[in-house]
């Protein structure tokens, strides 16, 4: 970060400001959007290695050392498979609808802060754009369900959507209980208030006595798996009755784009849930064997941890039946975080809620 900084202030010495402004704003969208396409084709292999080490087997072990180029392999054959449209589907739209949807996954890091000094945008509302930007990942869904003409994509992409929509209020709830803490939207000031160690984390702030928010960061964590369809929230893809869900229609690269934007929310959500609960580029302690190691190494690995549960939880969990899941989106999700946004509005009121 350092010789980002560094690089930037030689240009400003013989560059007019606002080609220099436009520069640093691409070479940051580069810096953080190649590694993030490379770390959603790892993930797809990184989850295979886990859930095959969880059930005593080896998993991808032969494109490359390891298995290390299984996923590069898999995109390959994708990219060189035709892509079929159904005759009777609305073409724009159809294709159309991974792109929405892989796009989105993308766009949400715009706000999200790295490290102290790198972010692309760091804006006063960053949780809200966060929150829009997570929500419009429904539009991609109903688009491709709609479009396909087909009645399994269509049931598959209501169910989809309703669950979606129903997981949305109570993360809703959870960011409120966090803004009430922190009195910013900016997500770098939601960051630096967790500092001075674990026990300031919101995940784990009972310890530094404070009212606690760890029911909000369980509520939180088990509403990104129901938001971004996975195990054992992914009824849209129930194969006993809906055969593959909203994208039984899709070949290809079209399939792949849907394929690789479940795995970059995966990615965008276990960053939130850092942010948010985890101390973001924050160290677990003060001390100086932490503090050398530099801020976006403890936020990756954090990152890699919320992963690491995404795949725990779908390689031991049995899958929901659908009125399970909405009774446990409306009936207890959600009157427990619009508890907790009361309890933590009157502790902030009363006690000042100082962190």
């Amino acid at each position: 970060m350092f010789l980002f900084d560094s690089c930037i202030a030689f240009l400003l010495m013989y560059l007019p400001e606002p080609v220099v402004t436009v520069i640093d704003t691409v070479v940051k969208i580069l810096v953080l959007t190649v590694p993030l396409l490379i770390s959603v084709a790892m993930l797809t292999l990184f989850e295979r290695k886990v859930i095959a080490a969880m059930q005593l087997r080896k998993g991808p072990n032969v494109v490359g050392f390891w298995g290390l180029l299984q996923p590069f392999a898999d995109g390959l054959k994708l990219f060189l498979k035709e892509t079929i449209i159904p005759s009777r589907a609305s073409k724009v739209i159809f294709i159309l609808a991974p792109m929405v949807t892989f796009s989105l996954a993308l766009l949400g890091w715009a706000v999200i802060p790295l490290s102290e000094t790198f972010v692309i945008a760091d804006i006063n509302v960053g949780i809200l754009y966060l929150f829009a930007i997570s929500s419009l990942g429904v539009y991609g869904i109903i688009m491709a369900g709609w479009a396909s003409n087909s009645k399994y994509a269509f049931l598959g992409a209501i169910r989809s959507s309703a669950q979606m929509v129903s997981y949305e209020v109570s993360i809703g709830f959870v960011i409120i209980t966090v803004l009430l803490y922190t009195g910013s939207l900016n997500l770098g000031e939601i960051v630096r208030a967790q500092a001075g160690g674990m026990h300031h984390w919101f995940a784990f702030n009972i310890f530094s006595g404070n009212f606690p928010l760890f029911p909000m960061f369980v509520v939180f964590f088990i509403s990104a798996l129901a938001e971004t369809n996975r195990h054992p929230f992914d009824l849209p893809e129930a194969e006993a009755e809906l055969v593959a869900g909203y994208n039984i229609e899709y070949s290809s690269m079209t399939f792949a784009l849907f394929f690789l934007g479940e795995y970059a929310n995966m990615i965008l959500m276990s960053g939130m849930t850092s942010i948010l609960f985890l101390g973001g580029w924050h160290a677990p302690a003060d001390i100086a064997i932490f503090t050398m190691i530099p801020g976006v190494i403890w936020f990756l690995l954090k990152i890699a941890f919320c992963l690491f549960v995404f795949i725990w939880a779908r390689a031991t969990l049995p899958r929901y039946r659908y009125d399970q899941l909405m009774r446990l989106g409306w009936k207890i999700f959600l009157p427990l975080s619009l508890i907790w946004v009361v309890l933590t509005s009157a502790y902030v009121v009363f006690f000042k809620g100082a962190i």
